[in-house]
């Protein structure tokens, strides 16, 4: 005598958690991502320029945001 068992899927799905969620760690990378790059936003649009003047005159205006960019920017590996 033969008995064929078939497995039909789980009706009964469990959801994970919030903090299941939280323990991503792909979630914490964009969310780091994602306030970088909200700190430049901020800084180019309400931030002030950085001004530099020279003995002789010659006055040299940065936005600041170039300065947050280049700080949280990629660095190269030697």
């Amino acid at each position: 005598m033969t008995t064929v068992m078939t497995h039909e899927p789980s009706t009964d799905r469990v959801r994970p958690g919030i903090a299941a969620r939280l323990l991503v760690p792909g979630f914490w990378g964009a969310v780091s991502i994602i306030s970088m790059w909200l700190a430049v936003l901020f800084v180019g649009v309400f931030g002030g320029n950085i001004t530099s003047a020279s003995a002789g005159g010659d006055v040299t205006t940065i936005p600041s945001a170039i300065a947050v960019k280049r700080v949280f920017g990629r660095r190269e590996t030697e």
